[in-house]
């Protein structure tokens, strides 16, 4: 089944951390640029972070030096993880392979006090 779980997502306070995870099934990871996406209530979905399969990462101006990507390929496994967390960070996060157009469930982040 070609699928991808998200997992880590929770409640976590300004400048604290939290570390999701996503796992992916049924296609050829190591080949795959991987993104991971947020949305926020009223807000359209962003990129966040992103990595190819030779390990080369973007990421977006607002969560530069904050957030790390990252992948392990025999675990089939992309990592976002995130420092330094503030209250506008809270948002569902998704994980995402551009070939195919494949999306996970999302998981929840909130970061308040």
């Amino acid at each position: 089944q070609v699928q991808l779980v998200e997992t880590g997502g929770g409640l976590a306070q300004p400048g604290g951390s939290l570390r999701l995870s996503c796992v992916a099934s049924g296609f050829t990871f190591s080949f795959s640029r991987m993104i991971w996406y947020r949305q926020a209530p009223g807000k359209s979905r962003e990129e966040v972070a992103a990595i190819d399969s030779a390990g080369r990462t973007s990421y977006a101006d607002s969560v530069k030096g904050r957030f790390t990507i990252s992948r392990d390929n025999v675990k089939k496994a992309v990592y976002l993880q995130m420092d330094y967390l503030k209250p506008e960070d809270t948002a569902i996060y998704y994980c995402h392979r551009s070939t195919g157009n494949l999306w996970g469930q999302g998981t929840q982040v909130t970061v308040s006090s």
